[in-house]
């Protein structure tokens, strides 16, 4: 009855910072604040954190602690973070006189930045189309087999041709990873505004080649995650271009077909045909959100306290800690090795991503959890009141979105990709400096052409 006393003020407390931060924490109007706290927090975290510190779990994995006081010493960790992060991101806001219910408002009311010279746009989005497809391309010869093409086929051994397929791919993940997995959703949603603002076939053709290959990368190794997300990507895109307005029974609509197509997957995909496991809280599609993804985080603490040193920053950056000459040690795949060693051997198996703060703590104990904590909030904060006071321009628009749904992914996912996230930083590259040259250009152009319209005929 304490803990669940202790649960029930936390959630309380971190509602009314979250909201305040966001601007809204409404499931009608989503934003990248309310997503990460209902997905990444909330759902992902702290429900399954209460289960745990109550012993009422009888997951798999929890199983596994060798002690425990690792459930109380999670419960713990996990009711601080969910006070640190917002309070964090409440005291950014301050600094920057942020009022996030006034200007998320005026940012959703705002009508999409119509840009000049069309031609110039088409051009060079024409081009980075061509990118993606060719990165999509190489994917596709890289792979010696597509899962999806062989569970069309019937093959049994889908889960080990998902993990070769993610793991084991034979060519350049960079090629992959930047211009198909992550070019390739933000260019459908760029053409997309693109083609309705001008009703131009051209822009149609453009989106309908990025949207294609976003749905095939989607799908084409038979991960349930990245269609769903993709999914979310194209709703909040026609939520803030206001195309479709969410009511309450559109949104169940949208929650049923979800569910449909989950149980879909989880039946051809991984063979699951007991009903019970549908409606199990600690097994199937419910457990895999409510507990397995917060057991991991568990499982750290149990391996990075007792059992295994900690990794002092060699789960950082590959880029960073090479300087040092260090060998990166991804905490994630470490205790996958550790505790599930004979499915690794198998090739079965890839990595155990969970909260952000079990990759923290792995690498710098107690320091880690909060020192961490404050940094995600921070970065968070930080990169949500940039976007919204950007400009609603299709790039920055599209940028956003991508950005409301992906972070919180890496929330529980992994710290290390808070400190230097090399496909986001590449993919920021690749759009913004062609964008910023052009505005530099016009610019030029219209301060000489001032200057020639002042000079004396």
């Amino acid at each position: 009855m304490v803990y669940f006393l202790i649960w029930a003020a936390v959630l309380v407390l971190s509602f009314i910072l979250f909201r305040k931060v966001s601007g809204s924490m409404s499931l009608l109007t989503p934003n990248l604040i309310s997503i990460t706290f209902y997905y990444s927090l909330l759902a992902s975290t702290f429900i399954g954190s209460l289960l745990i510190v109550l012993n009422i779990d009888e997951h798999y994995m929890i199983e596994l602690l060798s002690d425990d006081y690792f459930r109380y010493q999670g419960f713990f960790f996990i009711c601080f973070i969910m006070v640190a992060m917002p309070l964090t991101m409440f005291l950014v806001s301050k600094l920057a006189s942020f009022d996030g219910q006034k200007e998320f408002r005026s940012y959703m009311e705002a009508p999409v930045y119509r840009e000049e010279n069309g031609n110039q746009m088409f051009y060079l989005y024409a081009f980075f189309t061509m990118l993606s497809m060719g990165a999509i391309g190489y994917t596709i010869l890289k792979i010696d087999t597509i899962p999806l093409l062989e569970l069309l086929k019937g093959s049994d051994n889908l889960a080990q041709l998902r993990i070769t397929a993610s793991h084991d791919f034979q060519g350049s993940t960079v090629i992959r990873n930047i211009f198909g997995v992550a070019l390739a959703p933000i260019l459908s949603m760029i053409t997309f505004i693109y083609f309705i603002q001008r009703k131009q076939y051209r822009w149609f053709f453009l989106f309908a080649l990025t949207t294609g290959g976003a749905l095939f990368l989607s799908v084409y190794d038979l991960s349930k995650a990245p269609i769903f997300f993709y999914i979310i990507m194209v709703l909040l895109l026609l939520i803030y271009l206001k195309i479709i307005k969410l009511t309450w029974f559109r949104l169940a609509v949208l929650g049923g077909l979800g569910v449909v197509l989950l149980v879909v997957m989880y039946v051809f995909i991984q063979g699951v045909t007991d009903p019970s496991s549908f409606l199990s809280y600690n097994r199937g599609p419910i457990g895999r959100i409510l507990l397995s993804q917060v057991a991991p985080f568990y499982l750290h603490l149990d391996l990075f306290t007792d059992r295994l040193d900690l990794l002092n920053g060699r789960s950082l950056p590959s880029s960073l800690i090479g300087l040092y000459d260090m060998e990166q040690i991804r905490s994630a795949r470490l205790a996958m090795e550790v505790f599930y060693p004979q499915r690794v051997e198998e090739g079965t198996a890839g990595v155990l991503n969970t909260l952000f703060a079990a990759e923290a703590y792995a690498n710098f104990g107690y320091a880690g959890v909060i020192i961490g904590t404050i940094y995600v909030g921070f970065v968070i904060q930080l990169v949500y009141m940039i976007f919204i006071r950007l400009p609603k321009n299709p790039l920055f628009l599209a940028l956003f979105v991508f950005f409301t749904v992906n972070i919180p992914r890496v929330v529980i996912g992994g710290f290390a990709d808070f400190l230097l996230n090399t496909l986001w930083v590449s993919v920021l590259i690749i759009l913004l400096t062609p964008y910023v040259l052009l505005l530099l250009y016009r610019m030029i152009s219209k301060h000489r052409k001032n200057r020639l319209d002042e000079q004396p005929s």
